[in-house]
């Protein structure tokens, strides 16, 4: 009987131990651009040192990364384990209570080594709940052979006057170039990323101290008249379907000579196994015209882990891991020190491999520091954010106004009927927010 209860005992032991061995699956929402790709094919090595861990990804376009994401995040739905992020997000996310607070980083992570602005951006009542992937400003990526084949030079800090000369010089559309390209996919993390910086830096805001909208004021009708004309004369066909993603492709294989987006687009651009222009590129602040404030933005792509997660610790573990100096190391071995992700560490800026390799680094780091979430705009605002409005009304109203806009670069409707459908939508917003009496 002993020997018969002992045999049992140990295939009770380890059927216990296959149970406890099996591995916890971390599904994570993440956004389908270059960086992240290169994260889910370098993911295998995590998994390899972590056996106990299995990575299930989810990876989609911009806008329907944000919609699902605030879907399952706002009803508890348990879908995801670690979502993909940013400075608008975390902050409202946290405050509503749908994410856990970051703690318990081993000091090897070095935390004081993340810029503080990003910490700050992904905090709430000063708890992290977001660890920065990358981050990034904009500014202007251009092709230096163009310019100088038309004895064209770019001053250190252009103007959009400038802009639209080079533009009208620089399109051939017969060869397939383009002047410039830019967001116009509507979205408010698409084209009114770009648009909010334009109307910023043409004068105008989104509101006045006292939450009156100001969707149809001069400045705004002065900055998208200038961005659709911009557009529908020296811009490539179809350009209200093209976000990021589709800027990139056409700016890296040739096709536009000006793009004025985020500074983590370099990086691609320098690939020569992804660009076609690496050696052909160059930098500049982003332009101005009426003021320089807002001119350029403040983003970071972060991992939040939700309160409705299922494997929360092995979340935050690969969170870590993702957004560590040796993860950054991990992607500068498998495709140069140019290609790692931005704009998060210090050190990686005090790297001369990454100085030598980055040679816009300057330019996008001066960009991130000057961008001012706290003072945006010409006129003091009662909203924090450069190319966005801090509240949570902005996701619905901001991608509301991006599509009247994308409808004016259509050729659907006028600016001025743009303006007023948006000056509408941002008034109902504002007064059921009970923000404007």
């Amino acid at each position: 009987m002993k020997s018969a209860f002992a045999v049992l005992s140990v295939a009770l032991l380890g059927l216990a131990s296959a149970v406890c061995a099996e591995p916890k699956t971390v599904t994570i929402a993440a956004v389908n651009n270059p960086a992240m790709i290169e994260l889910k094919k370098l993911s295998p090595k995590f998994e390899a040192e972590n056996p106990d861990i299995k990575l299930n990804w989810v990876v989609v376009e911009e806008n329907v990364l944000r919609q699902r994401v605030t879907t399952d995040l706002s009803t508890g739905g348990g879908q995801f384990d670690l979502v993909f992020l940013g400075l608008y997000e975390a902050p409202i996310f946290a405050k509503s209570g749908w994410l856990r607070e970051i703690k318990d980083i081993p000091a090897s992570y070095d935390l004081t080594d993340v810029f503080k602005s990003l910490q700050d951006g992904l905090s709430y009542e000063g708890k992290l709940y977001a660890l920065p992937f990358y981050g990034e400003s904009s500014m202007l990526m251009y092709r230096k052979d163009l310019f100088e084949a038309k004895k064209l030079t770019m001053p250190e800090q252009p103007t959009y006057d400038d802009i639209s000369k080079f533009a009208e010089a620089l399109t051939d559309k017969q060869a397939g170039i383009y002047g410039i390209t830019l967001r116009g996919k509507p979205g408010w993390g698409e084209n009114m990323c770009f648009v909010t910086t334009l109307v910023n830096t043409f004068g105008g805001a989104w509101f006045d101290m006292n939450w009156n909208p100001l969707v149809d004021s001069p400045e705004w009708k002065k900055a998208v008249t200038f961005y659709v004309d911009l557009l529908k004369k020296y811009g490539p066909p179809g350009a209200t379907a093209n976000g990021f993603n589709e800027n990139l492709t056409l700016f890296a294989s040739g096709k536009a000579a000006m793009w004025i987006d985020a500074t983590v687009a370099a990086a691609t651009l320098y690939d020569k196994k992804e660009s076609q222009v690496a050696d052909k590129v160059a930098f500049a602040s982003a332009p101005i015209a009426a003021t320089p404030k807002g001119s350029h933005w403040l983003w970071s792509w972060a991992f939040a882990v939700p309160k409705s997660a299922k494997a929360p610790d092995a979340a935050q573990k690969f969170a870590v891991w993702a957004t560590s100096k040796e993860y950054i190391k991990m992607v500068a071995a498998d495709t140069g020190w140019a290609t790692v992700p931005p704009g998060t560490r210090k050190s990686t800026y005090e790297n001369p491999d990454y100085v030598k390799a980055a040679p816009f680094a300057p330019v996008a780091l001066k960009a991130m520091n000057t961008a001012d979430p706290n003072d945006p705009c010409k006129n003091p605002v009662p909203y924090h954010g450069v190319q966005l409005v801090g509240i949570p009304e902005f996701q619905s109203f901001g991608t509301v106004v991006g599509q009247s806009i994308a409808g004016a670069l259509a050729g659907n409707m006028t600016v001025d009927q743009a303006l007023k459908a948006g000056q509408a939508a941002t008034t109902r917003a504002v007064k059921q927010a009970g923000l404007l009496k």
